[in-house]
């Protein structure tokens, strides 16, 4: 039986919300072994001038403890 645990990230990335779920699993995976799967709990971005300048997400990442 495998126990897993689930923390909650915060990303943004200039890109889109991809770059930014792939940003904070590189993140977190320095720390963090076993990643199994990301959950995207929300999503949001900011304009500035009319314009999309920021993606960001909200992540639950499920990782395996050994």
């Amino acid at each position: 039986m495998a126990v897993m645990k689930v923390i909650e990230v915060l990303a943004n990335s200039d890109k889109s919300w991809e770059d930014a779920t792939r940003k904070a699993v590189k993140q977190a995976s320095k720390s963090v072994k076993n990643i199994k799967s990301v959950f995207v709990q929300s999503q949001s971005a900011v304009v500035n001038d009319n314009e999309v300048t920021e993606f960001r997400v909200n992540l639950k990442i499920t990782f395996e403890v050994k």
